[in-house]
């Protein structure tokens, strides 16, 4: 797949959205939508490192699916564990390291010893990289973030004198990886869910009506190609991005 623009965001974030949706229009249960959205996972990982995309976030699970139904949740946790069996040897026939953002020592042990065979098997790989959100809240990542830094103020490691964007993010779960450029949603709803909210404050957003288990290389292109048309400007104007020439 070649780019049709060399303006290419080094971060994506995916709100998957629309497997329920995706069985439903066709007679099947719920979880066989969720088993075909495991597939396009495959799909737009190969395809975000064809684009050029270094790091891919997926939202996989947050703290709220937990209220699903027990045996859609049991099922998610058990498509996870298959995943990540499944893809550690792709992940390391391409050198994609693998990250997790969330409270994933709350997912299932069976869960937490596969995440812990994979990252730790993809750790030395820089280039390309694939993050999960398990068991994510941005809302709870804040909380967690401020207890770290409330922590780190009362044994005297940092001041609050000194605190900063930057010093306070150091807390967050996403501390060693770029706040995404684009955040997408598949399926055709307008929001973004508790989802890397802070990290997120500049971000790019395409909404697209592809349910995620229909959701391919072509869809991601189109969603890169329409962040490449717009004109980031972090709070200038269009001149100061931009400069006149003489």
């Amino acid at each position: 797949m070649t780019p049709v623009t060399a303006k290419i965001p080094q971060h994506v974030a995916i709100i998957m959205d629309g497997n329920g949706r995706w069985a439903k229009q066709r007679g099947l249960p719920r979880l066989e939508g969720h088993r075909r959205g495991v597939e396009t996972v495959r799909t737009v990982v190969d395809a975000a490192r064809e684009i050029g995309i270094r790091y891919l976030t997926l939202y996989a699970f947050s703290v709220e699916n937990w209220q699903r139904p027990p045996d859609e949740v049991s099922g998610l946790m058990g498509l996870l564990d298959f995943f990540l069996r499944r893809e550690l040897d792709n992940l390391t026939k391409n050198r994609v390291r693998l990250h997790t953002i969330g409270r994933t020592q709350e997912l299932p042990e069976n869960v937490q010893r596969e995440l812990r065979r994979v990252t730790d098997a993809t750790a030395s790989f820089t280039e390309w990289h694939l993050v999960l959100a398990l068991n994510y809240s941005a809302r709870t990542e804040i909380v967690d973030a401020a207890r770290a830094y409330a922590a780190a103020v009362a044994a005297g490691h940092t001041s609050p004198d000194a605190t900063t964007w930057d010093t306070f993010g150091r807390y967050l779960y996403t501390a060693d990886l770029p706040d995404p450029d684009l955040i997408i949603r598949t399926s055709g709803e307008q929001r973004i869910s508790n989802f890397l909210l802070l990290q997120g404050a500049y971000a790019e957003m395409v909404f697209t009506p592809v349910l995620w288990p229909d959701f391919g290389a072509g869809d991601l292109q189109a969603a890169v190609t329409e962040f490449a048309r717009r004109e980031r400007r972090f709070g200038l104007t269009s001149e100061q991005v931009k400069p006149a020439t003489s």
